[in-house]
């Protein structure tokens, strides 16, 4: 169904909307129902939204259902088709839609909603306050709404975390054993459910925040109080002048605003006077102002999906993937994690920006402390069977303009951040660690390295460039320096390549 209007709809550039009504049914051949995600979901320019029965089990939707591995990879099929477009998921998880008659099954989670990126931003909300239609199918409610009107969702306040409360869930907090012989399927999946639960019973016990543009860090219950008694008096001085002299109301009116400017100053003095070296920024973003910001405006992408696909074509380039092992085996040379080398990894943590958990540091910290032996048994397995699950890989990528550039109209001109989960960051640093500790002796680096290393720092590299520098003076050659910087290094780095060359230099092959 085609919905079109010729000013726009919800105050956009686009004109058109389309809703595709999907119905899957069991067929005996590949793809094994009715319709291919290829014809279901396409690249369009303007707002998209597909629903249905999709008749698909999938632990996005309904992370508490105990899947086979054929229901995983007949469902992953249309879920990886339809978040590469990309198109995104708007159930919400656990929120049941297929209620059985028979009461011996399970509610289910078949009914799927999927928006593309252009209409993504019009979603405001998603919902299921309607009583069942006589089927076994519950309905659901969408409101579009244009996204100028549109509130920032709610978010959790980890400083107003009730550690009292977690501290009791988390030692409660239980994992399923490892399976004997796990394969890239059950060990993701062995994965997934336990930190999926985990996350949900932290956000839980955290109060949702839900930021206002109009919010005043600065304001207090006097304020409050001195602004309904001036407006007070004011309108009682419009309405009947006589009973009220005006000059009483102007001596209000001033009080009030000379309290508002003396809340300002003191606020602003009270966070100067308590500024760390992390803060410096927000100081310097609140003295100056934000910068404009920049869209890019790239030669031959005339909306923003072909913006998108662009700067993802820019910043990740295509590049073959690594064989793939369908069956795992525990290394034999792997040692179990210890508490000492999760705090140590922690203590290295600062407060950056959380990844799609929205889970910080501070969060892993606090659970820490109540039950240290719980992340080292959700890595462990990681570790030992040498697989990093694709939960911890999604990031968010968020695009930057690079300051002082003359003309915003090339991919050059911005850079991409990517932030991923915390806990994924964590596992990260651990194996950093046990990698510098490898890095010496296998004659992993160069031994003039001084970056990323424990114990080396900026100034070691300037006394070995000074050293070389006198020692060629002193036997009467004049010297000079050249200095690259490899761009794109990082990105670039040929997976065979490395693997290949870590083999060779004997390093543990959980780590490889």
């Amino acid at each position: 169904m085609d919905a079109f209007s010729p000013e726009g709809l919800f105050r956009s550039p686009h004109r058109s909307l389309r809703g595709t009504s999907v119905y899957l049914h069991h067929t005996n051949r590949p793809p094994y129902r009715s319709i291919p995600p290829e014809s279901l979901f396409s690249f369009l320019s303007y707002p998209h939204l597909v629903l249905g029965d999709f008749n698909l089990h999938h632990p996005l939707a309904d992370p508490c259902c105990s899947l086979s591995e054929r229901e995983f990879t007949l469902s992953a099929r249309y879920l990886d088709f339809a978040f590469d477009i990309p198109y995104h998921l708007l159930n919400t998880p656990g929120v049941y839609m297929r209620f059985p008659f028979d009461t011996i099954l399970r509610p289910s989670f078949l009914d799927l909603a999927f928006t593309n990126t252009t209409l993504s931003p019009l979603v405001s909300s998603w919902d299921t306050p309607l009583p069942s239609t006589g089927s076994d199918h519950v309905p659901f409610v969408k409101t579009l709404k244009p996204p100028e009107k549109m509130l920032p969702p709610p978010t959790a306040h980890w400083a107003l975390l009730d550690l009292h409360a977690v501290g009791e869930a988390v030692n409660a907090f239980t994992t399923l054993p490892c399976p004997a012989r796990p394969t890239l399927y059950s060990l993701g999946r062995w994965f997934d459910i336990p930190s999926t639960r985990l996350s949900s019973l932290l956000t839980s016990h955290a109060r949702s925040k839900r930021p206002c543009p109009h919010s005043k860090p600065w304001w207090s219950p006097r304020l409050s109080s001195l602004r309904r008694e001036y407006h007070k008096f004011a309108k009682i001085s419009r309405l009947d002048p006589s009973r009220l002299n005006w000059s009483n109301v102007k001596s209000l009116r001033r009080t009030y605003f000379k309290a508002i400017a003396s809340a300002k100053k003191t606020h602003w003095s009270d966070f100067l006077s308590s500024a760390t070296p992390h803060s410096l920024w927000t100081v310097k973003r609140l003295a100056f102002g934000c910068p404009p910001h920049r869209f890019p405006d790239l030669p031959g992408a005339s909306d923003p999906t072909d913006v998108v696909e662009t700067l993802l074509h820019h910043f990740f380039p295509p590049k073959p993937l690594p064989p793939v092992l369908l069956h795992l085996t525990r290394h034999e040379d792997f040692t179990p994690l210890t508490s000492e080398e999760i705090s140590r990894a922690l203590s290295k943590s600062s407060n950056t920006a959380p990844g799609p958990d929205h889970i910080p540091y501070s969060v892993w910290k606090s659970v820490y402390c109540l039950k240290p032996s719980l992340l080292p048994s959700l890595l462990d397995p990681l570790l030992a069977h040498g697989f990093h699950p694709p939960f911890l890989k999604n990031a968010l990528g968020i695009v930057l303009d690079k300051p002082g550039k003359p003309s915003y109209d090339s991919r050059s001109s911005f850079r991409v951040i990517v932030l991923l989960r915390t806990l994924s960051k964590i596992l990260e640093r651990v194996v950093t660690f046990r990698l510098s500790a490898q890095a010496t002796t296998c004659s992993l680096i160069h031994l003039l390295q001084c970056g990323s290393l424990p114990g080396r720092s900026t100034a070691d590299a300037a006394l070995i460039l000074q050293h070389h520098v006198e020692s060629f003076h002193h036997l009467g050659y004049k010297v000079s320096t050249l200095f690259l910087d490899v761009k794109g290094g990082f990105n670039n780095v040929e997976s065979p390549s490395l693997l290949s060359l870590l083999h060779r230099k004997e390093v543990s092959l959980y780590l490889v």
